[in-house]
């Protein structure tokens, strides 16, 4: 079997399977695990990876559709590569090449070809993504005994959040510049780490918002991950936050609950690591319950003496391991 990933996630969930040696092309965003960067890339991005924040919102606004996306296929190598599984995603235009772009694409190709849309907008369809690679695929046991154990890990936060009294505000920041409400499954992960969010929705995109909302929730954690942005890449404009009226007055500010995170790691990618996400999450959110517990690779925190209305140093010149 020939398999074309044209989604990070998918390509996390095909190597998880054991079908990295059926792996004949991946997309320009797909870097994990590390080997996965040596297949043919079949897609590009007309994006710079200079682009600010504003800059790259601006971009994708005016000229993302339906159809088409600032993203390109490399049409020779995808007849050079000739797949007969294509797995990608109509969830999001931004993120990736919608389904509708690669069907059109691959009409070039001879005969009929599966092309599978995963598009899970909560924990419960990410897993069911899984199981449907695996029907593609063959490999149902294998989906079986992954899907068990990243349910019992799932299970394990919600059980140990399940009686908390003390659930704080978190707001999960998927854009700076517009701010932007984590949507999809952020919400619900806020939610079964032992947190509260009243600024996304679940199920639904992430949606730009007013900083004014920011300050009217008064978020007690304040947890960084842009879409697709690393921590080095978040920290280049992490600056700028403090220019938002009110900042250094968030309650999360005050008390120093801000952290970075490694958002297409753990956060914005609906595959298999989305439960270390949770896991890291839990622990930012209720410490008490999971220091030790989990891993926190990936995560930043912010800290400072005291919380200033006007600062002479760089915000991110005090990010350190959480």
């Amino acid at each position: 079997m020939r398999i074309l990933s044209l989604l990070p996630s998918a390509t996390e969930i095909v190597y998880a399977l054991g079908l990295g040696d059926d792996l004949v092309g991946v997309s320009h965003e797909c870097d994990y695990p590390e080997v996965a960067r040596t297949k043919p890339v079949v897609s590009t991005s007309t994006l710079s990876n200079a682009l600010r924040s504003e800059e790259i919102h601006s971009a994708f606004s005016e000229h993302h559709h339906g159809t088409h996306s600032l993203y390109r296929i490399d049409e020779q190598l995808l007849k050079q590569i000739d797949p007969d599984v294509i797995l990608t995603q109509e969830l999001c235009t931004v993120c990736a090449i919608p389904v509708a772009q690669v069907r059109e694409a691959a009409r070039i190709l001879a005969g009929p070809r599966c092309v599978v849309s995963l598009e899970p907008i909560n924990l419960r369809q990410i897993l069911e993504n899984i199981s449907a690679v695996a029907e593609v695929t063959g490999r149902q046991a294998e989906a079986a005994a992954l899907v068990a154990q990243l349910e019992s890990r799932i299970a394990r936060i919600v059980s140990a959040t399940s009686s908390v009294r003390a659930r704080p505000r978190v707001f999960c920041m998927e854009w700076m510049e517009p701010p932007m409400a984590g949507g999809h499954w952020i919400p619900e992960m806020i939610r079964l780490a032992g947190g509260t969010d009243g600024l996304g929705n679940d199920g639904e995109p992430s949606t730009a918002i007013e900083w004014e909302r920011v300050v009217e929730f008064a978020p007690e954690i304040l947890v960084i991950m842009p879409c697709g942005c690393k921590i080095p890449r978040s920290l280049e404009e992490v600056d700028r936050l403090d220019s938002n009226r009110g900042f250094y007055d968030l309650p999360a500010v005050q008390s120093g609950q801000v952290y970075i995170v490694d958002s297409p790691a753990f956060f914005s990618r609906p595959g298999p690591r989305i439960v270390d996400g949770l896991e890291i999450l839990a622990r930012i959110i209720h410490p008490e319950l999971f220091s030790g517990m989990f891993s926190t690779g990936g995560s930043l925190k912010l800290t400072w003496e005291e919380a200033q209305p006007i600062r002479s140093q760089k915000l991110s010149s005090r990010f350190m391991p959480l």
